[in-house]
Protein backbone atom coordinates (compact mmCIF):
# COMPACT_ATOMS: atom_id res chain seq x y z
CA UNK A 1 0.00 0.00 0.00
CA UNK A 2 1.59 3.05 -0.68
CA UNK A 3 2.30 6.22 1.45
CA UNK A 4 -0.86 8.32 0.16
CA UNK A 5 -3.52 5.86 0.70
CA UNK A 6 -1.91 5.01 4.31
CA UNK A 7 -2.31 9.30 4.79
CA UNK A 8 -5.80 9.44 3.89
CA UNK A 9 -7.07 6.13 5.67
CA UNK A 10 -5.74 7.68 9.16
CA UNK A 11 -7.42 11.12 7.92
CA UNK A 12 -10.56 9.59 7.31
CA UNK A 13 -11.11 8.65 11.02
CA UNK A 14 -11.48 12.49 13.36
CA UNK A 15 -11.70 11.08 16.75
CA UNK A 16 -14.09 8.99 18.84
CA UNK A 17 -17.20 10.30 20.09
CA UNK A 18 -18.05 9.57 23.82
CA UNK A 19 -21.51 10.26 25.57
CA UNK A 20 -23.59 8.27 27.78
CA UNK A 21 -25.34 6.30 24.97
CA UNK A 22 -21.96 5.31 23.21
CA UNK A 23 -20.67 4.08 26.27
CA UNK A 24 -23.66 1.61 26.54
CA UNK A 25 -22.67 0.36 22.77
CA UNK A 26 -18.95 -0.64 24.20
CA UNK A 27 -20.93 -3.21 26.00
CA UNK A 28 -22.01 -4.95 22.98
CA UNK A 29 -18.53 -4.19 21.27
CA UNK A 30 -19.52 -1.12 19.31
CA UNK A 31 -17.83 2.06 18.98
CA UNK A 32 -18.98 5.42 17.87
CA UNK A 33 -16.37 7.25 14.86
CA UNK A 34 -16.75 11.13 13.87
CA UNK A 35 -15.63 10.27 10.03
CA UNK A 36 -15.12 12.51 7.07
CA UNK A 37 -18.07 13.42 5.31
CA UNK A 38 -17.28 11.64 1.90
CA UNK A 39 -16.22 8.54 3.65
CA UNK A 40 -18.22 5.72 2.43
CA UNK A 41 -18.57 2.04 4.64
CA UNK A 42 -15.81 0.09 2.40
CA UNK A 43 -13.01 3.51 3.52
CA UNK A 44 -14.21 3.22 6.95
CA UNK A 45 -13.69 -0.35 7.50
CA UNK A 46 -10.72 -0.28 5.47
CA UNK A 47 -9.38 3.17 8.16
CA UNK A 48 -10.70 1.03 11.07
CA UNK A 49 -8.99 -2.41 10.58
CA UNK A 50 -5.91 -0.40 9.45
CA UNK A 51 -5.33 1.54 12.45
CA UNK A 52 -6.32 -0.19 15.41
CA UNK A 53 -5.55 -3.79 13.90
CA UNK A 54 -9.48 -4.77 14.21
CA UNK A 55 -11.90 -7.15 12.29
CA UNK A 56 -14.96 -5.37 11.73
CA UNK A 57 -17.99 -6.97 11.07
CA UNK A 58 -20.93 -4.09 10.68
CA UNK A 59 -20.67 -0.28 9.96
CA UNK A 60 -23.71 2.05 10.33
CA UNK A 61 -23.65 5.65 9.10
CA UNK A 62 -25.55 8.52 9.93
CA UNK A 63 -24.96 12.38 8.92
CA UNK A 64 -25.92 14.80 11.76
CA UNK A 65 -27.75 17.38 10.82
CA UNK A 66 -26.04 21.03 11.58
CA UNK A 67 -26.45 22.93 14.93
CA UNK A 68 -27.79 26.07 15.02
CA UNK A 69 -25.44 28.72 17.32
CA UNK A 70 -26.21 32.42 18.33
CA UNK A 71 -23.56 34.79 19.35
CA UNK A 72 -25.74 38.04 20.42
CA UNK A 73 -27.62 38.74 17.48
CA UNK A 74 -25.85 36.91 14.72
CA UNK A 75 -26.83 33.19 13.83
CA UNK A 76 -24.23 30.30 12.96
CA UNK A 77 -24.02 26.75 12.18
CA UNK A 78 -21.83 24.36 13.85
CA UNK A 79 -19.81 21.88 11.70
CA UNK A 80 -21.82 18.78 11.16
CA UNK A 81 -20.40 15.92 11.12
CA UNK A 82 -20.62 12.12 9.68
CA UNK A 83 -21.31 9.62 12.73
CA UNK A 84 -20.05 6.17 12.10
CA UNK A 85 -21.29 3.21 14.54
CA UNK A 86 -18.50 0.11 14.41
CA UNK A 87 -19.31 -3.20 15.32
CA UNK A 88 -16.37 -5.32 15.64
CA UNK A 89 -15.62 -8.96 15.94
CA UNK A 90 -16.04 -10.58 19.73
CA UNK A 91 -12.32 -11.23 20.17
CA UNK A 92 -11.37 -7.96 19.06
CA UNK A 93 -11.81 -4.50 21.16
CA UNK A 94 -10.03 -0.97 21.18
CA UNK A 95 -9.23 0.97 24.18
CA UNK A 96 -10.40 4.23 24.05
CA UNK A 97 -9.49 4.91 27.49
CA UNK A 98 -5.71 4.38 27.97
CA UNK A 99 -4.01 3.65 31.28
CA UNK A 100 -2.44 6.29 32.73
Amino acid sequence: MPNTNKRKLLNIIKYPIITDKTTKLLEDNQYSFAVDSRANKLDIKKAIEYIFDVCVININTCNTPPNKKRVGKFTGKKANHKKAIVKLSPEYNINLFPDN
